[in-house]
């Protein structure tokens, strides 16, 4: 706990500040989600990780409501709609504009005539306009009547609008079970969810386009508004700390900053779940770059839970993830 607390302050000091007990950790806690939307806690919970190790968490429930902006823009509606008016897409490390010209090429993109977004007589792009629309589209089996669609949906379509972290007080020794792609990363300081890679593959592969506002985020009927990237949008409003900006909290409870340092490099020393230890700080992540759709690789320590409605009870060892690729310190 007494880590925990330092990371999260941001300490400079060669040693971190003692944080006497779970409450004073509960106040690190506080002071970081201090610009989410809040619903209930933090408190200090028991909770099982994800390789059944049983400890003490903080929970927290939050709306993903990112409070500085308003979320979108994310389909153009015509093919002369600029980047004003529609979202970003990633594709080979690389951050494009999502918008009318983006929409009009992707024949040539992606090398398959198949690709059939805009009315070539009207110029009008197909974009799901309906939560029964985005419920069809969104889904793995997309429905064949939304091949070649934008997809995007709207936070008015959620009805669940909260969602409850369930995260270690402190970390323990990396466990099998350690993959972000079911689980998420973890939750940014402002209360929205830091997602696991989007399905980019499954994505294209029924023709359709899920864009992501400028900020790296978009909607589900699930988790609501929620990131697969970092950007500046996210990086410029962050908590400022020495070691640079503190984006948020990992599901295993380690921090996340920004992928650059404070002066501005990326670090050379992380692990391949975008790890390192800094004297004074200890181990944390730095997420990665915008256009990679990796926030995080995996996690290096037993992750906690991300529940959605009303759930209260973490048990993370009930749920399936994909064998882990691996990285991060040495089990303590």
């Amino acid at each position: 706990m007494d880590r925990l607390g330092a990371a999260l302050l941001g300490c400079a000091m060669a040693a971190p500040a003692m944080a006497h007990g779970e409450q004073e950790a509960l106040k690190s806690v506080a002071e970081f989600f201090k610009r989410a939307t809040v619903v209930a806690g933090p408190t200090a919970v028991d909770c099982t990780l994800s390789s059944g190790t049983k400890t003490r968490c903080f929970s927290i429930t939050v709306k993903p409501e990112p409070g500085s902006y308003t979320p979108g823009p994310w389909c153009p509606m015509q093919g002369t709609d600029g980047p004003d008016r529609s979202g970003i897409w990633l594709k080979d490390g690389q951050v494009l504009d999502a918008d009318g010209a983006f929409m009009g090429g992707l024949a040539q993109r992606y090398q398959d005539p198949n690709w059939k977004m805009v009315d070539p007589k009207t110029g009008k792009i197909n974009v799901t306009d309906s939560r029964e629309a985005c419920a069809a589209a969104a889904r793995p089996d997309v429905d064949p009547k939304y091949r070649n669609y934008c997809v995007q949906c709207l936070p008015e379509y959620l009805e669940a609008d909260h969602q409850t972290y369930v995260i270690p007080l402190e970390p323990q020794a990396p466990g099998r079970q350690n993959d972000v792609r079911q689980s998420g990363a973890g939750v940014a300081f402002n209360g929205v969810r830091l997602d696991g890679p989007a399905p980019v593959e499954a994505i294209l592969g029924a023709y359709t386009i899920a864009p992501f506002d400028d900020c790296g985020g978009h909607v589900n009927l699930h988790a609501g508004y929620h990131y697969h990237a970092v950007t500046d949008c996210l990086n410029k409003s962050a908590p400022a700390a020495t070691h640079g900006a503190q984006i948020g909290m990992a599901l295993d409870g380690h921090t996340i900053f920004a992928q650059l340092a404070a002066d501005g490099q990326a670090p050379a020393d992380l692990d391949r779940c975008n790890g390192h230890s800094v004297q004074g700080l200890g181990y944390h992540y730095h997420a990665g770059a915008p256009g990679g759709n990796s926030i995080l690789a995996c996690l290096s320590a037993e992750a906690g839970c991300a529940l959605e409605g009303d759930a209260q009870t973490c048990d993370a060892s009930q749920v399936r993830r994909p064998p882990p690729p691996g990285g991060g310190p040495a089990p303590r």
